[in-house]
């Protein structure tokens, strides 16, 4: 048991192996800045391509050389398929142990959900089962306001927040370091303040929010934007959250320039992590499958029952900052902390390359840097004044 408990704390200390299982194309949600642009209902994995996935991954443990794993189970909306998903966590328990793979102990099962069907018995009674290797995210957008702008029922338009709202208690219950992830188009800048201070309300100390990669951005938005932060810089401060609470928006190394010679690691993980669909297709990360893709063909790397085509990941395993970087982002002043998503990279780009960035978040990056300089000068400024430990 000392050696298990051991694994439990350790597999933290590396870089897992994300291995991600689109468990269904369908969702009761149809966000209006969702990236999957193929949702549907008639794509479910089949029983039998999970297990082809799991023994080829684990038969190969020389391939994967990682000491821990995430098992990762997305959509559309992954708790549609929990009697999947269950049956597939008890065949992975079991194969790790009887195996004695090293994997076995150092696994984490992982969801991000819409939050609708939290509450129902077989949720919870899976939950209960392996809560000791659970990471659980539900998606809240903010207030009412906000969240219902975008997150809204398929058939009928309504928003859905009432419908999640009402299982958050439950799941920090279980959960009580749990975060949400808010996502921030252009219709809802408005919002942002006080989106993220209801959330704190509702008991949500971690929020990480990011926005859209695709290129829906108007003019002034940016500026909307900074105001927006710097209204819930002076809140956060203000009201002292910043000792309980935390938000993604803000970052003590958001916003510096990069020596490409000592940080030029990619931002995205495409590559690193594997993906698989009900036919059994691998990618290098589920946006280059074809759901999540507006303009290109997806991206194959291999299947269940061929293997991993290592030529066709190989430009992958070459992607840094600078391969894929203009000298203008290249040189900029605010660079640190401007992000990236590599299926949008391919997807927006002019050839059927991923070695062209798209830079449509460079001028909400460059706001979000002046928000952040704010609220940090002012809240060292706060804390130095007040004697509190910095």
């Amino acid at each position: 048991m000392k050696g298990i408990k051991k694994k439990e704390v350790d597999w933290k200390s590396g870089m897992a192996k994300n291995i991600t299982f689109i468990v269904t194309k369908d969702c009761q949600l149809a966000c209006k800045y969702c990236y999957l642009v193929g949702k549907n209902s008639k794509e479910r994995m089949p029983w039998e391509v999970a297990k082809q996935a799991i023994d080829y991954v684990l038969e190969r443990e020389e391939d994967f050389p990682e000491e821990s794993v995430v098992w990762d189970f997305i959509g559309g909306e992954p708790f549609l398929e929990i009697d999947l998903i269950d049956k597939i966590c008890d065949y992975i328990k079991v194969e790790q142990f009887q195996r004695d793979h090293h994997w076995f102990g150092a696994y984490r099962f992982s969801f991000s959900t819409n939050g609708i069907n939290y509450h129902e018995e077989k949720i919870q009674q899976f939950i209960l089962k392996n809560k000791e290797h659970l990471s659980i995210g539900i998606t809240i957008d903010g207030t009412e306001m906000k969240h219902d702008l975008n997150r809204v029922y398929k058939t009928s338009g309504r928003g859905s927040y009432k419908d999640v709202v009402r299982n958050i208690p439950l799941w920090l219950s279980q959960f009580p370091d749990a975060s949400t992830k808010v996502t921030i188009s252009s219709a809802d800048i408005p919002y942002i303040k006080e989106s993220v201070l209801h959330l704190y309300a509702l008991g949500i100390h971690e929020v990480n929010i990011n926005c859209v990669f695709e290129d829906v951005w108007k003019a002034g938005d940016d500026r909307l934007f900074e105001e927006q932060l710097l209204m819930l810089a002076d809140a956060i401060i203000d009201n002292g959250y910043y000792r309980d609470y935390s938000c993604s928006f803000f970052g003590e190394h958001l916003g510096k320039p990069l020596d490409c010679k000592l940080q030029n690691q990619n931002w995205c993980g495409a590559g690193m992590m594997l993906a698989v669909d009900a036919m059994g297709n691998f990618y290098p990360c589920t946006r280059f499958a074809q759901y999540s893709l507006r303009n290109k063909k997806a991206w194959i790397i291999g299947n269940i029952h061929d293997g991993i085509d290592k030529n066709k990941l190989r430009p992958f395993l070459t992607l840094d900052r600078c391969t894929q970087s203009t000298q203008e982002c290249i040189d900029c002043e605010v660079a640190s902390g401007c992000a990236w998503c590599q299926g949008e990279n391919y997807d927006a780009a002019d050839t059927s390359t991923i070695y062209q960035r798209s830079t449509a978040i460079c001028k909400m990056h460059k706001a979000r840097v002046r928000a952040n300089n704010y609220y940090w000068n002012r809240l060292l400024r706060k804390m130095e004044s007040e004697g509190e430990p910095c």
